[in-house]
């Protein structure tokens, strides 16, 4: 019942019908109290102008009558998570769902996706990447055709690792997956932390992973939490890495050399597991001795980005690894970063909007509140760049021009 409960907000954009091909775009604009720009730059007061899906102007002088007025709130460009599995979820019997248990149909599996992208929209999550199933395909194209609200969403499909095979048949796979219409190559160089994340991949097998990806103008997001794992994942030219919890100064220094992404994931995903320990112990290596290796994991994790933070040019990008639980959550890890992690708030929210959307490829797309641009815009009670907690209290909600949340009580 509490996922049909989700999914009947749903309803008017199944129900709605198209715009007349022919129509001009509705013009809306938006006046806000301050706006962060998402590439650094702040204004006190502006007015947006959004035609049709994009940002047509921004007038930090206008003040003529705005369709939404959020004048008491702080405008910013929609959160770019560059590391969910959308689809995770917790089955029937309260347990991490196995699609191996084939106690759920596909109907129900896409349900509970489409519930998860729908909290992660509604908390200003606007844009995911998700690393990934096959099932994220239908739910990106249908996110994409507008039939069901939920962020925009980028997928790997499914993973490569070791077991996929030599050199060549790992090229092979990189193909299927580039022709089945993958966005980005995820990768598992090493073993999970839970196993001691020692690699798994050797040097041949992701210089042909990671190079065959951009053959097919595709980026590789690698799962590596050590040292040796990482370095061969650089050395092969792959785009990003992931978790990255056992990493020193040295190897962060060369992730910066090579230009290489770093998203770690510090918070949020042990946080989420811990909590919910009953639902995942039993599951894989969700064992007693794998949550003793997480627990460990927190601290070098946090003294990891600490370091990362330190790293002349290194590019840190905001992800969370949301996986059942987590969903909606996104901005805790943020507000971890800051906190605890000693990050100023105006890095991490670029870290969050435009630097993600560097890393995804998209920064002429999304990421940023500039003319030419999607209209994905978020308005939060309160100034982020100084109380980095206010980035959790979303009252506005625009993905591609279309509203989603108000909580305004007014237009």
């Amino acid at each position: 019942m509490k996922s049909i409960r989700l999914v009947l907000p749903l309803l008017p954009f199944l129900l709605a019908a198209a715009p007349a091909p022919q129509a001009a775009p509705e013009t809306i604009t938006l006046r806000a109290g301050k706006l962060f720009d998402g590439r650094g730059g702040v204004l006190s007061g502006a007015t947006v102008t959004v035609a049709g899906s994009r940002i047509t102007a921004v007038d930090p002088r206008s003040r003529a009558a705005a369709t939404y007025d959020l004048s008491g709130l702080t405008l910013l460009p929609g959160g770019i998570d560059t590391h969910v599995h959308i689809g995770w979820h917790f089955g029937k019997d309260g347990k991490l769902y196995d699609e191996d248990s084939k106690t759920e149909t596909a109907g129900d599996v896409a349900l509970h996706a489409a519930e998860n992208g729908y909290r992660m929209l509604l908390s200003g999550i606007t844009t995911v990447q998700s690393l990934g199933a096959p099932e994220d395909k239908d739910l990106r194209e249908a996110v994409a055709r507008g039939i069901l609200p939920g962020p925009r969403i980028l997928t790997s499909l499914a993973p490569l690792s070791a077991e996929t095979g030599t050199s060549e048949q790992i090229r092979e796979t990189v193909k299927k997956r580039a022709a089945e219409g993958a966005d980005v190559i995820k990768i598992f160089a090493s073993k999970s932390i839970r196993e001691g994340g020692a690699p798994t991949m050797s040097q041949e097998q992701l210089d042909a992973a990671c190079g065959e990806a951009k053959a097919h103008h595709l980026r590789s997001a690698v799962h590596s939490h050590g040292i040796e794992s990482t370095r061969r994942a650089v050395m092969a030219g792959c785009t990003s890495i992931e978790h990255g919890a056992l990493l020193d100064a040295a190897t962060l220094r060369l992730m910066a050399e090579h230009g290489t992404y770093f998203d770690p994931n510090i918070d949020l995903v042990f946080r989420n597991y811990f909590e919910n320990k009953a639902h995942y112990l039993g599951i894989g290596n969700y064992t007693e001795e794998g949550f003793a290796q997480m627990q460990l994991a927190v601290p070098k994790a946090l003294a990891v980005f600490k370091e990362a933070l330190a790293i002349p040019r290194l590019k840190v990008v905001f992800g969370t690894d949301a996986v059942a639980g987590a969903h909606g959550r996104n901005f805790e890890e943020l507000i971890y970063r800051v906190q605890k992690g000693g990050q100023d708030p105006l890095a991490a929210l670029i870290s969050a909007t435009s630097l993600a959307a560097e890393s995804l490829g998209l920064k002429d797309k999304i990421g940023a509140i500039a003319p030419g641009l999607e209209a994905d815009l978020i308005a939060v009670d309160g100034d982020p760049t100084k109380d980095i907690t206010a980035i959790e209290r979303v009252v506005f909600v625009m993905k591609g021009g279309r509203v989603v949340k108000n909580e305004l009580g007014r237009r």
